[in-house]
């Protein structure tokens, strides 16, 4: 005598087949959403964009002093920001115009030394730096008003340079759709310490009308 359907699938599955079989679909097509997500929180992550992880670097070589203590100018060793589209580090004849009074025997100077008697260039650790396929120009950033701060942060409080900020493209985005909080006169371009008098959005606006500044979103912008 032949069982009833119902009966018959009672018969050959457990009572807790369609249970087994939910949990088997929420992980089939649950695990790799999960993953998927996982990843993207990641790479915006500090972890992911490696942020405030400092680089050693081949020569000790202490922002805080040079850049808070002494007040050296950003541009002075970044030469290339004003007028190119790298900044560029010094060349050892450039370290050596002060090294070679100041310091000129000490043991932590070896290198730089040896660099310059060598006119070999010393193999800087490379700390902030974006894809190949983007194009950015540091000099067209600077004329605009864009301090040095808003994208590599208080180096003059940095013992060791770390990236301070993403410097992915929904960071870059945020800036280029909206320009005006951004901005500062050419003259406060390498201030670590410059704040805005009164409303920073007017200043930003009036900037922008005096630096011809506009948004730019358009793929081309940065991907050429």
């Amino acid at each position: 005598m032949a069982l009833p359907p119902g009966r018959l699938m009672a018969a050959i599955f457990h009572h807790r087949a369609n249970a087994v079989f939910r949990v088997v679909l929420v992980l089939l097509f649950g695990t790799p959403a999960v993953a998927v997500a996982g990843l993207m929180l990641l790479g915006r992550s500090p972890l992911g964009t490696q942020e405030q992880t400092p680089r050693s670097q081949p020569v000790q070589f202490d922002h805080r002093h040079h850049a808070g203590d002494e007040g050296i100018d950003c541009r002075y060793c970044h030469d290339g920001a004003e007028r190119s589209a790298i900044a560029g580090v010094p060349a050892s004849d450039k370290c050596m115009g002060c090294h070679a009074q100041v310091w000129n025997q000490s043991d932590k100077l070896a290198l730089v030394r040896r660099s310059y008697f060598e006119d070999r260039p010393i193999r800087w650790v490379r700390v902030n730096q974006v894809p190949d396929f983007v194009f950015f120009d540091h000099s067209v950033h600077v004329h605009k008003g864009v301090g040095c701060v808003t994208c590599h942060g208080r180096v003059d409080r940095m013992p060791l340079v770390a990236k301070a900020t993403p410097l992915n493209m929904g960071w870059c985005l945020d800036c280029h759709r909206d320009p005006a909080p951004h901005l500062r006169p050419r003259e406060q371009i390498a201030s670590m310490t410059w704040t805005p008098e009164g409303d920073p959005r007017a200043l930003g606006e009036k900037l922008m009308r005096e630096y011809g500044v506009r948004t730019r979103t358009t793929c081309t912008t940065c991907h050429r």
